[in-house]
């Protein structure tokens, strides 16, 4: 198959979805009703810029209200489109049910190239953007929450809560009604890294599974591990940074926009990361390999590839070419159907994304709650904790008449603050999530992949929703 008839998008995520409801009973029409989106608001509108207008054109994209708020980001790029909002409305639906989010998938984006503008030209575009929204009930915190995605920030997120709480100011919970704000801003710890985080977490957790390990044609754990990233962005970059520093991986290709940088005795993140910042491009790294054709990097022998930047990476055009034995999605949609099949007959072990960069989410989740509650995890125990940690210590010491050395001595009176909280959760968010699928794979007949077995339990969690609220 020619890359030319691949599945679009949004086609992969149908087309998946599709499957995974032929392993389910379902009544009739309920799978069809929850696969297409529930409503879709396109706009243009006009930002006047000294003497001159410009159009701007943008969407956001409903897929399902079986639990609200419906949850999504927004993206700023001029690659953006319609089909690709929805695809990815769709994802956050399946993505919020398989790791226990209460929140229905939602997605947006405006057509720009936000490197064209000025901050403060940015700033008009995303307060008139959260005007459009909020005429038709496309934002709030009830209702429908954004956070940031390609092409948006913490930054355009602060704007964006300003702007609604200036068009509402008499509602208490207006910090809610976007997650992804600066810390200062009622933003939460660790939302930054959250997904990149969070594709560490989803790895460590199938590496704790032997029986899957040995599927993917690995042995071991993660440490030593060979791996190729695709993508130094928001996700990519800590990714690689928590991977490599925490947990030992060999990071032996970097895959960017210009090319690619390859040293199979590995490349130090933090510092190609600094470079690339610096320079603008990766060409010219010191102590690696650059290959002007980065894309072909995707095909190196290794041991787990990360794509970690845009969809439709890998496609029937170059699926036959990968080698990696594990391959972990930690952008949305970087495998298409097609590709993906190709994959599963070489015997490649898949972890979806719709599963492994629910980090992102997730954290934005622990954000939501915090602003709805109006209070800080962690403010009510802290101390409480740090206090019975010391009882503990004093009790330890008088009976045996030895002190306890520094070290463990701090680490028993540490009371949890709000970026251990957030980490502990997302922790066992991906833990419990990957167990539930797994199990799901072996018990299931008919389901031979992770992939499929997550699609499953997303559809079957929103279809009963729908049952149970006899909709």
């Amino acid at each position: 198959m020619d890359q030319q008839k691949s599945s679009t998008f949004l086609e992969s995520v149908n087309r998946m979805m599709d499957k995974a409801a032929s392993l389910l009973t379902l009544p009739q029409g309920l799978a069809e009703q929850i696969k297409v989106c529930n409503s879709v608001y396109q706009v243009s509108f006009p930002v006047k810029f000294g003497d001159g207008y410009k159009i701007f054109k943008g969407w956001r994209a409903v897929h399902s209200e079986h639990r609200l708020p419906a949850k999504g980001g927004i993206r700023y790029s001029p690659d953006v489109s319609q089909e690709e909002i929805e695809a990815m409305a769709a994802l956050m639906t399946f993505k919020c049910a398989i790791v226990s989010l209460p929140f229905g998938g939602s997605k947006g984006g405006l057509c720009i190239n936000p490197k064209e503008f000025t901050e403060e030209e940015l700033e008009q575009i995303t307060r008139r953007f959260v005007q459009e929204l909020a005429k038709k009930g496309y934002i709030g915190p009830s209702i429908n929450v954004p956070a940031p995605d390609v092409g948006t920030s913490a930054r355009e997120m602060a704007w964006i809560a300003d702007e609604y709480k200036s068009l509402y100011p008499y509602d208490v919970n207006a910090l809610a009604c976007v997650t992804g704000k600066p810390v200062s801003q009622g933003g939460i710890p660790g939302r930054e890294e959250a997904t990149g985080r969070g594709v560490q977490y989803g790895l460590r957790e199938f590496f704790r599974h032997p029986e899957d390990v040995q599927r993917a044609g690995l042995k071991g754990g993660l440490e030593g591990k060979r791996v190729v990233i695709q993508g130094l962005g928001k996700v990519g970059y800590p990714a690689a940074k928590f991977l490599s520093e925490e947990d030992g991986v060999r990071v032996i290709a970097v895959i960017e926009r210009d090319g690619a940088v390859v040293s199979e005795s590995g490349i130090p993140i933090q510092q190609v990361y600094a470079y690339k910042r610096e320079q603008g491009k990766l060409a010219g790294f010191p102590g690696a390999r650059f290959l002007p054709d980065g894309k072909s990097a995707l095909e190196m022998e290794c041991d787990i590839l990360i794509p970690a930047a845009m969809e439709e990476q890998i496609t029937s055009a170059n699926a036959h070419r990968i080698k990696a034995r594990l391959v972990a999605e930690a952008a949305n949609g970087p495998v298409t159907y097609e590709a993906d099949e190709i994959l599963r007959s070489k015997g490649i072990v898949m972890l979806p994304d719709i599963y492994l960069n629910a980090g992102g989410v997730t954290v934005s989740y622990f954000e939501w709650v915090k602003n709805i509650s109006h209070i800080g995890f962690g403010r009510l125990e802290r101390r409480f904790d740090e206090t019975r940690g010391m009882n503990i210590i004093q009790a330890i010491e008088s009976a045996t008449g030895k002190p306890i050395e520094n070290r463990l001595r701090q680490q028993i009176i540490h009371g949890a603050d709000e970026l251990d909280l957030v980490r502990s959760g997302l922790d066992d968010t991906m833990r419990l999530a990957y167990q539930e699928i797994r199990e799901r794979m072996f018990s299931h007949k008919g389901i031979g992949d992770l992939r499929t077995a997550a699609f499953v339990i997303g559809l079957e969690k929103v279809a009963r929703a729908y049952m149970e609220m006899g909709n």
